[in-house]
């Protein structure tokens, strides 16, 4: 019995040996058939997973959140294969086979994004590396692959497609141009003494030509062609093809091409000229609805009496209130300026409107104002015929500046330069032409200190800006007497909104100086017509400059006014043709002076004046 349980204890022990040193005979036998390129891999891959640092942890992570970088699927072929073998020897280096292993693991956690699981198409690219790597002259491992995979790895780019798109909507009419410029071609060709034997090249010309025309039509815009449009143009690109082949005259071509060059000038020129002169003529023509307006309100000032065509008297004369005037022949241009003073004003009350019209718009605007009083503030209709301020011949005189604008040589424009005479009894006024909007209180304009001066103003020299005037752009400065008394450099300013010293003005008796300058005017050609020249030489040397946005210019023609700076204007002035009355005005200025207009008006409505 002792015999039996002493074996089995010997087999047991046996297997156990067995057990443990089976396991060690065979990892031995296994290391001793490893070759050195395997060691090496093995150690490499070691190293690999060793020196993965922290910053390539965290840019795996980063990566992971990229939306649309994903690896394109592509299976390597054998030129694949070859090719990297051919780069990747020709780069071979020991120095730097630890960064390119960094590279390698970086790579491969960017592209898997973390992933242990590895796509088909990595396993493909596995089986085939060992496919090739017998017959290759260099061992690669498949991250070596994935390493030349990386160089050509294009993964899409939302920025750059969104670019893309936006290129392709600003080249909207790239294919219009094209066309047109076949089109040009095309009857340059046929302009020409073609060869007779090749009429049928000419006849296939003019079709091709009338069929890119009529699908370009009027269309500015690329999205507007028909989708035959393609087909017509590569039709044409052959039919051009063929006729410059038959027709070898190329500086025969050039001549017609100048030609036809020099005529479209020509008629770009002469378009334009029309264009500006039709602009004169709307901006000189009133309209047919204030013609309306001030046939209707002046058919209506002569039905009533006498006695009630007078406006309640006041006490315009009184020094100690605001004065404020305006010379104009426009009903509408009146009430707006009226309306937006009154408005505007902290004390309406202490207000005093003079306006100063011609005779023969003088019982309209009367009428109007008799309709429409002005609440607090008090209101003088003034007709400048029946005063006797201005000289018997002032009339003759200004019909010999041969202007073909009649505003510009209206008694009304000049007779600013008579304001003293026509208010004896004020020390203070403010100028207003009849294109302004106010949008502030004008109160503070009566404490400024004039220090001497005769006319406060907004400068205009200041280059780039929309008001931009300049001295030798008006006046004639090759006269020796202009040139030897006046600065052409001096700093211009504008009309529209204006403070005048009335009393430094006697003083200095300035309206003589202007008679002066009026007069040599006539006899010599030394400016341009109007009052804005002649007022500055007239008052050259006693301007006190004001604040820039008391009076904000260049509504009135194109000339690029910031939104922000027309609301900030204490004044906006409609400088320019395009007057926000007419239909030519400018519609993104039309705004601010349309708040002040009465479009519900019983008169405007019934002569069809609306917004």
């Amino acid at each position: 019995m002792n015999q039996v349980r002493r074996w089995q204890r010997i087999l047991i022990l046996s297997l156990l040996l067995l057990s443990v040193l089976a396991p060690i005979i065979f990892v031995s036998n296994r290391l001793k058939s490893i070759t050195s390129v395997d060691r090496g891999e093995f150690i490499e891959e070691l190293s690999d997973i060793t020196y993965k640092t922290e910053d390539d942890l965290r840019l795996t992570a980063i990566e992971q959140d990229e939306e649309g970088l994903k690896e394109p699927k592509r299976i390597l072929q054998d030129r694949d294969f070859n090719s990297v073998v051919s780069s990747n020897s020709s780069d071979k280096s020991n120095d730097t086979v630890q960064s390119n292993e960094g590279d390698k693991t970086t790579f491969l956690s960017e592209v898997y994004g973390g992933n242990n699981h590895k796509p088909k198409e990595e396993e493909a690219v596995v089986s085939q590396k060992t496919t090739v790597s017998s017959n290759a002259e260099v061992n690669l491992s498949s991250r070596d692959i994935q390493l030349n995979h990386k160089t050509e790895f294009r993964p899409p780019s939302g920025k750059s497609e969104k670019n893309t798109r936006v290129q392709l909507e600003r080249a909207t009419d790239e294919r219009i141009k094209e066309i047109r410029d076949k089109i040009i071609q095309a009857k340059a060709y046929l302009n020409l003494a073609l060869p007779g034997n090749n009429s049928q090249i000419v006849k296939e010309l003019r079709v091709r030509t009338k069929e890119l025309e009529r699908a370009v039509g009027d269309a500015t815009k690329d999205k507007y062609l028909p989708k035959s449009t393609p087909n017509r143009l590569k039709a044409m690109e052959v039919a051009l093809y063929k006729v410059s082949r038959a027709f070898h005259n190329c500086p025969a071509i050039a001549t017609k091409l100048q030609a036809m060059t020099y005529k479209t000038e020509e008629q770009a020129r002469a378009q334009k000229k029309q264009a500006a002169y039709l602009m004169q003529l709307a901006a000189r023509t009133t309209p047919k609805g204030l013609h309306c307006l001030s046939m209707r309100l002046t058919t209506e000032y002569f039905t009533l009496d006498h006695e009630k065509r007078q406006l309640l008297q006041q006490n315009y004369n009184d020094p100690y209130l605001y004065h404020y005037v305006v010379f104009s022949d426009n009903v509408l241009a009146c009430s707006v300026v009226v309306n937006s003073t009154i408005s505007s004003s902290k004390e309406p009350q202490k207000i005093v409107f003079h306006v100063v019209t011609d005779s023969l718009n003088y019982p309209a605007i009367s009428m109007w104002f008799l309709l429409n009083p002005c609440g607090r503030a008090s209101i003088q209709i003034l007709n400048i015929d029946e005063m006797n301020v201005l000289p018997l011949d002032h009339a003759e005189l200004l019909m010999k500046q041969n202007s073909s604008d009649p505003r510009i040589i209206s008694a009304l424009n000049h007779a600013r330069f008579y304001l003293p005479d026509i208010f004896p009894g004020l020390n203070k006024i403010v100028l207003f032409d009849h294109d302004v909007v106010v949008q502030r209180d004008l109160s503070r304009l009566w404490s400024f200190d004039m220090t001497g001066k005769v006319v406060g103003a907004v400068e205009t020299c200041l280059e780039g800006e929309p008001s931009y005037r300049s001295m030798d752009t008006f006046i004639n400065f090759s006269d020796a007497w202009v040139a030897q008394k006046f600065d052409p450099k001096a700093c211009t300013w504008a009309f529209g909104m204006n403070l005048f010293d009335l009393q430094e003005w006697r003083r200095q008796e300035l309206t003589s100086v202007y008679q002066k300058y009026f007069d040599l005017g006539v006899k010599r050609r030394l400016w341009k017509a109007g009052g804005l020249p002649i007022g500055w030489l007239t008052f050259f040397g006693k301007t006190l400059p004001l604040e820039k946005r008391l009076n904000v210019g260049g509504l009135g023609h194109e000339s690029g006014v910031r939104a922000s700076d027309i609301e900030q204007a204490v004044v906006i002035h409609y400088d320019g043709i395009m007057k926000p009355w007419l239909d030519i005005g400018i519609d993104k200025y039309k705004r601010y002076w349309n708040i002040h207009v009465p479009y519900h008006h019983p008169y405007l409505q019934r002569c069809n004046i609306h917004n």
